[in-house]
Parts: C-alpha cells; sequence; structure tokens
C-alpha cells in the first residue's frame, strides 16, 4: 500500500514539475516590447524607373507587361515589373547599394493610384540581405508609408515602414522616388 502511495505522490510532483516548467517557458517568452517612437534602424534612398518605351533596351529597369487599353485615364490595369538601382543620392549614376526588385500595378479606375510588392536586394560591404516592402502608393499625396513586412540577413525578420516621396516625375519614362526606410522590429 505504501509503494502505491508513493507512485501516486511521485506522479503528482512530476505533474506539478511538467507544468510548472511549461508555464515557466511560455512566461520568459513573452512578446518584446517595441518603441514606436524610436527605430532601431533608419535609411535614406533613392530609387530610380526607367520605364522601357522601344527604343532604351540598354536603359531601361522596367517594363509593362499589361496595359489594357480603354480603361480610363489613370493607367488602370497597368501592370509593371522591375529591376531598378537604389542609390545614396539622386544620381542614377551613383554606385547601387542595392537593387529593388518586384512590381507594381494601377489599381484605381479615379485617380493614379498603384499597389507595390518588391525585394530590396543588397550584396554591398556595408549590408547583406533583403528587405520586403509592398502597399499602396497614393500617387498624389506628398508622403506614402508602405509596410516593411520582412527581411534576410542583416535584416533578419525587420519590421517597420517605408515612406516614399516623389522627387522627380518626368511623365511616364522616368522617376525617382526617395525611401525613407525606419525598422522598429530588428533582431
Amino acid at each position: 500500500m505504501a509503494s502505491l502511495i508513493e507512485k501516486q505522490l511521485l506522479k503528482s510532483l512530476f505533474s506539478f514539475f511538467l507544468l510548472v516548467l511549461l508555464f515557466s517557458d511560455t512566461v520568459y517568452s513573452s512578446r518584446k516590447t517595441l518603441d514606436q517612437r524610436k527605430p532601431c534602424k533608419h535609411f535614406s534612398f533613392y530609387f530610380h524607373d526607367i520605364l522601357y518605351d522601344g527604343d532604351n533596351v540598354a536603359n531601361a529597369t522596367s517594363a509593362a507587361i499589361v496595359s489594357p487599353p480603354g480603361l480610363g485615364n489613370f493607367k488602370f490595369g497597368k501592370f509593371v515589373i522591375f529591376d531598378g538601382p537604389i542609390t545614396m543620392d539622386k544620381n542614377y549614376l551613383s554606385e547601387p547599394l542595392a537593387r529593388a526588385q518586384g512590381f507594381y500595378f494601377y489599381d484605381m479606375k479615379t485617380d493614379f493610384n498603384s499597389w507595390f510588392c518588391y525585394t530590396l536586394v543588397f550584396n554591398s560591404t556595408e549590408h547583406k540581405g533583403t528587405l520586403n516592402i509592398m502597399g499602396a502608393d497614393l500617387m498624389m499625396e506628398p508622403t506614402r508609408d508602405l509596410s516593411v513586412v520582412g527581411g534576410t540577413g542583416d535584416f533578419f525578420m525587420a519590421r517597420g515602414i517605408a515612406t516614399f516621396v516623389t522627387d522627380l516625375f518626368q511623365g511616364a519614362k522616368y522617376f525617382r522616388v526617395k525611401m525613407d526606410i525606419k525598422l522598429y522590429e530588428c533582431y
């Protein structure tokens, strides 16, 4: 009879310590708090886009792969893929520190509006890895915020905001956007 009570007590103690261990791991792995006022990393870059027009094969950094005719005056339905340089300054010929690779499409019939999804691919001495950015670009607004939804390498699982400001617009041929990137979650 005594050994049966000892086994019951041993099982109870083992179960108790197992529960304590389980809950202590849950308590210690609580979510990291984010300070939304102060980013952990901050960058300012320039994105250059030269749209292919049939004559500029050597210089083009983007091409419309779908451009349906007759859907209004705001390029609704146009789908563009790109692989453009990211520079530290406004000069297109400056040494690129990254490439922006992705797509955007125009998704509004009543005004100029596009939706971006792209990856900044870094391969420089300063940074290695990627940042993934996506969101609506309300082109008529002075500033637009897109989401930084992840990354790899130096930017592993980064999250934050990429603020767009159109720096130069030359019709359908060329535009330059200043990207102010603030990361609020860095590992």
